[in-house]
């Protein structure tokens, strides 16, 4: 039955091109202003700062590719998942869930039907924004992602949409009708830019990072740049360094570590812990809502 309701789920998503294109719009946003101008700002920006790395310029590209990909693909798990509720919502302003309910489907059966569809859709097109985005940065002049890389890379894309879902899930449990996710939908592809620290180096934003850092979802973003951009430094600048360019303080200003204080660097592993966390957390509290819910229905 689960199985039904999940290709059910899926079909009514990916059917509808509209809801497809408004999930990836906040993509579609990143990608366009990186590539008309914020990518060449950035570059020049850094080889402004450090004279040195103009021998380094090619590569130099190849790094700020991946710092921004990584960022807009942890973007892209956000969005993606909340689209892919956009079919619960549905079926909640026009009543079908009504008919659910008088079926012999069990609450929890329909409810897990929706969270596994909406981390199949978040997978999938959380791949798809990787494969262009390695495609973008290979035809910049930069490498694709080795293979142990890429596979750490799903890793994290798996947990990423997985909390996620979660977060996005509690959201959506209160949203009732079709304009209103529309909306929130719309409000949250424009902002996770920010919240991710994609638009602007998480280093410039100064006492909002603070706010950025306290964001659950950005700690996905974080480790996928921790991956990707260590990537392309490795194979940029091997066992060298330019000189007079530091990567610890390039790592701080750009989001690839979250440093708080004066000298603590929190490790990988909390990143991860925090995530898990999120997700057993918002799926939990989205549970006790629907079932109070039911309750009163």
């Amino acid at each position: 039955m689960i199985f039904q309701l999940v290709l059910r789920n899926l079909r009514i998503y990916f059917r509808d091109k509209a809801s497809v294109f408004f999930s990836l719009l906040g993509v579609f946003i990143m990608l366009g202003l990186y590539m008309a101008f914020l990518g060449n700002l950035w570059v020049k920006g850094y080889e402004a700062g450090y004279p040195d790395l103009i021998n380094y310029s090619p590569g130099v590209r190849f790094l700020i590719d991946s710092w921004i990909i990584s960022g807009v693909v942890a973007a892209a798990s956000i969005t993606t998942t909340m689209g892919a509720f956009g079919t619960m919502v549905d079926d909640t302003a026009k009543k079908i869930i009504k008919d659910f309910r008088v079926a012999p489907i069990q609450r929890w059966q329909l409810v897990l039907g929706y969270i596994l569809s909406s981390i199949i859709i978040g997978i999938i097109m959380s791949l798809i924004t990787l494969v262009l985005g390695e495609l973008y940065i290979v035809l910049q002049g930069g490498l694709f992602l080795s293979f142990w890389a890429f596979l750490k890379t799903l890793g994290l894309i798996v947990l990423s949409v997985c909390a996620s879902s979660s977060l996005v899930f509690f959201l959506v449990s209160f949203i009732k009708s079709s304009n209103a996710f529309a909306t929130a939908s719309t409000l949250m592809g424009t902002l996770i830019g920010f919240f991710m620290g994609v638009y602007v180096a998480i280093g410039d934003l100064e006492e909002v990072a603070i706010v950025i850092k306290c964001f659950p979802l950005a700690h996905s973003g974080v480790l996928l740049r921790k991956v990707m951009v260590g990537e392309a430094v490795e194979k940029v600048f091997g066992t060298s360094n330019p000189v007079n360019f530091h990567l610890d303080d390039f790592y701080e200003h750009m989001g690839v570590v979250f440093q708080y204080g004066d000298t603590y660097v929190m490790p990988a592993w909390l990143h991860i812990l925090i995530l898990v966390a999120t997700a057993i957390l918002f799926f939990g509290l989205t549970t006790l809502v629907v079932s109070r819910r039911k309750a009163k229905d």
